[in-house]
């Protein structure tokens, strides 16, 4: 039976674009959404032209039980979960001094706690069948961190720090766990950027360009290939950190 790979947050940006380039190929995808509906809706169709099937799933896996349900409907159709990419995540621009409590809330429990709650639920399986791939797209910002985003470096900094563990304790089970940390992509998360702050951004950049969700969906397909990588945090950034 070929993989099967659930995308959390997969209906825009990067994670639409991971679950297209793994449903061509061949890849049977189960695409995660949760507010997203009528982009999730255009995923399932455009791919449909090409003749391929991918399931859609409405979800808030922030909530534990949503992502029990989540999993559940990947083991009880396909009876096994290959491949997870915990790709969910929302941003948040605003002065420390301004977060509230429903901030925090609201920013780790979708960035980070569903991104544990996952990996919990998938884990049984892998280690069932002794095999298994858990990606985690991270940030720049949680490793080098943001000045206006600190609850979401704090959660991608979690999510750097869950992944470097867990590579560890699932290392024996052959289940490999890695991250990957984007710079700055071209996705919804940059609309509010105008041209100027956009071009100061390029500039900045030693390849001279703000990234594509193409470049990392590349990465993603060659650590699912590669069975020799775990616990690595690869930041795809065209240069703009370097450590």
């Amino acid at each position: 039976m070929e993989k099967v790979a659930m995308i959390t947050g997969a209906s825009r940006g990067i994670g639409r674009e991971i679950a297209k380039q793994l449903a061509k190929k061949k890849i049977q995808v189960i695409a995660n959404y949760n507010q997203s509906e009528k982009e999730a809706i255009q995923l399932k169709q455009e791919l449909e032209k090409e003749n391929i099937a991918i399931d859609i799933v409405k979800a808030d896996i922030s909530k534990k039980e949503e992502a029990k349900k989540l999993v559940q409907f990947g083991l009880e159709k396909y009876q096994k979960i290959d491949i997870l990419i915990n790709n969910a995540g929302i941003s948040e621009y605003k002065m420390f001094t301004e977060e509230t409590e429903e901030d925090w809330n609201r920013v780790i429990n979708t960035n980070l706690y569903s991104a544990f709650v996952m990996s919990q639920e998938v884990m049984p399986s892998m280690i069932h069948q002794k095999e298994g791939c858990i990606i985690n797209i991270s940030s720049i910002w949680g490793m080098v961190g943001a000045s206006l985003e600190v609850l979401y470096s704090i959660s991608k900094a979690g999510m750097n720090g869950m992944t470097k563990a867990l590579a560890k304790e699932l290392g024996p089970s052959n289940i490999r766990v890695n991250a990957i940390a984007p710079g700055s992509i071209d996705t919804d998360m940059n609309l509010d950027f105008s041209k100027e702050e956009r071009k100061q951004i390029e500039e900045e950049i030693p390849l001279g360009r703000i990234g594509m969700p193409k470049d990392i969906a590349k990465c993603v397909n060659w650590l699912i290939e590669d069975n020799y990588t775990t616990g690595q945090i690869i930041s795809i950034n065209g240069g703009w950190v370097i450590t």
